[in-house]
């Protein structure tokens, strides 16, 4: 028999990169592997279906599945995480200095349904009380205008949601006052070049997120990995061959953090970095499969839902693939 021949798109991640270079190799098929930033994949995949398999926005498949209007089936491998305290900028002349002070605020955000914004104002409102609709929303591109949504939004008729103007980017809007607040995975260009009055919200991250973590044990999810539906019909057997691929690469990045003899990546004190951080989260502190992030999920279901982008609730067993739901153990 011979091999499917698949096309897939992903950043160019150290968990994947195994996979690129074709040190593990997904079993019956060839890969034809095209890295890319993830914003012109997700683009791509999900405007114009263009890759087998694809590096997605989770958040954005939530939205679709409970639609079913997916093309992709996902899979439990999480390419992308990210604790999101770190996704809040403000500007330091509003009267900003904690969360409860969003409310009323004018915010910005590239898109209302995006992972990173999801789990911020889902974390704002579990953590500090603030609910989505008492702040007031405008959406537009982070340094480009024009950036739309994947999907229709579910929100109630008069939630506080507007468009950025034609002419206008969030990160000149926040530059200039004409927000507030902005929530976006990326740093806007005026927070990077030391603009006035452009802060985050929280000043000390790493105590902030790793006492989150330990209150409640979820390192937030941005990205999955989706193969297009009619091939996982087709081909029953290929969403657990691509999960234990994309696995095995995981595990070679891993071992590669651990390597004293010559470092693979460049920081000094990298060994340290990672002895502290299995201090917090454990051994395995990026988990793929769907038991080791359950709390994780559900909370996303959750989110989803509460704050009108999903149409309904998602149980955790109807995001995946079947195959993907259990692995083998020997």
């Amino acid at each position: 028999m011979s091999a499917l021949s698949l096309s897939i798109a992903t950043w160019d991640y150290d968990r994947v990169r195994p996979l690129i270079d074709k040190r593990v190799r997904v079993e019956g098929c060839e890969l034809n592997y095209l890295p890319m930033p993830v914003e012109e994949v997700f683009h791509r995949a999900y405007f114009h279906a263009e890759f087998d398999i694809a590096e997605i926005g989770f958040s954005p498949y939530l939205i679709a599945r409970s639609r079913d209007l997916t093309p992709y089936v996902a899979i439990p491998v999480f390419l992308s995480r990210m604790f999101r305290h770190s996704a809040i900028y403000i500007r330091t002349d509003r009267g900003i200095a904690q969360p409860a002070d969003l409310r009323g605020k004018r915010v910005g955000v590239p898109e209302y349904q995006m992972s990173a914004a999801m789990w911020a104002r889902g974390i704002v409102e579990d953590d500090y009380g603030v609910r989505p609709d008492e702040m007031r929303w405008v959406q537009g591109g982070l340094e480009r205008p024009g950036r739309r949504d994947k999907f229709p939004l579910n929100v109630a008729a008069d939630f506080p949601l507007e468009p950025a103007p034609p002419d206008r980017s969030l990160s000149q809007m926040l530059a200039a006052g004409e927000i507030d607040a902005l929530f976006s995975a990326r740093a806007p260009s005026c927070f990077e070049r030391g603009e006035p009055h452009v802060s985050r919200l929280f000043a000390d991250l790493r105590a902030i997120e790793q006492d989150y973590f330990r209150r409640t044990g979820i390192f937030p999810i941005m990205h999955a990995v989706g193969i297009k539906r009619d091939l996982v019909e087709r081909h029953p057997w290929l969403p657990a061959s691509v999960y234990k691929a994309f696995a095995h690469a995981k595990r070679i990045a891993e071992q590669d953090l651990h390597e004293v003899a010559a470092l693979k990546i460049m920081l000094p004190w990298l060994i340290s970095e990672v002895q502290a951080t299995q201090a917090v989260m454990g051994s395995d502190f990026w988990p793929y499969g769907v038991e080791a992030n359950r709390k994780t999920l559900e909370t996303m279901a959750r989110y989803s839902y509460s704050q009108g982008l999903a149409v309904r609730q998602l149980p955790v067993e109807d995001m995946f693939a079947a195959a993907t739901l259990d692995q083998v153990r020997v």
